[in-house]
């Protein structure tokens, strides 16, 4: 049975904000609640890769301790900076 498109965004807004480290439910889940409606297949597909990394990876690359994957780096850097300015603002 295929996911419908509905299905696949409410799962990944979901694994969003319900990573196993606060940390990354903050980061993840109010970028994931702004931009996944609007993402194209090809970066929900990126979107998807990213989401299966583990935390303690995801947060070395957005502190830039170390180095992320080619396959996410791009959309890490945009996520990044979405938690940035979310935080200036508070």
């Amino acid at each position: 049975m295929t996911e419908t498109a509905e299905a696949r965004l409410k799962r990944m807004k979901m694994r969003s904000w319900r990573r196993g480290t606060k940390e990354m439910d903050l980061v993840l889940g109010p970028w994931a609640d702004a931009h996944l409606d609007g993402l194209t297949a090809a970066r929900l597909d990126a979107y998807e890769v990213l989401l299966a990394e583990n935390d303690q990876d995801l947060m070395a690359w957005i502190f830039g301790q170390a180095e992320p994957k080619p396959e996410v780096a791009t959309l890490l850097a945009e996520i990044a900076g979405y938690a940035r300015d979310r935080l200036r603002k508070v």
